[in-house]
């Protein structure tokens, strides 16, 4: 049970340790692109940890049925949050590009509204698509 706690608590302590480190690196007067840097790095090591370490305690316990069942179901979780997570980052960048030129258009010219608008639509339809692969994902097994 006190393994347990501190393996939960391992990944939570670092990113947390991580993220204080980079603001007070950042006061200290390194660029901004490096503390973000710094950070997706440290966070791209504990999601490492974290894979791994159930990987390594289920094929210790020798369950081999049970554990890539659960596994899988994990990594499918895992796949529906980065195509959900990542779709949504890309259609708020490109919607945060559309938008303004639409809204700059249809000022110049109340006639090329529909036009613009459609822009905008396409970069939010990239966030539907991510959001129903997860669901695939998470109901088609």
């Amino acid at each position: 049970m006190l393994f347990n706690l501190i393996m939960l608590a391992v990944p939570v302590v670092f990113l947390m340790a991580s993220a204080i480190l980079a603001v007070k690196a950042f006061e200290r007067g390194k660029s901004r692109k490096k503390t973000v840097l710094t950070q997706i790095f440290s966070f791209a090591a504990v999601f490492a940890f974290c894979m791994v370490c159930p990987m390594v305690a289920s094929a210790a316990t020798g369950d081999a049925a049970t554990a890539s069942s659960g596994m899988a179901d994990g990594l499918a979780y895992i796949g529906a949050a980065l195509a959900t997570g990542l779709s949504c980052i890309g259609g708020g960048i490109a919607v945060g590009n559309a938008a303004p030129a639409a809204i700059g258009a249809t000022s110049e010219d109340p006639k090329a509204f529909g036009k613009a608008i459609i822009f905008v639509v396409l970069g939010e339809g990239i966030a539907i698509y991510g959001m129903l692969v997860s669901i695939l994902l998470i109901f088609a097994r």
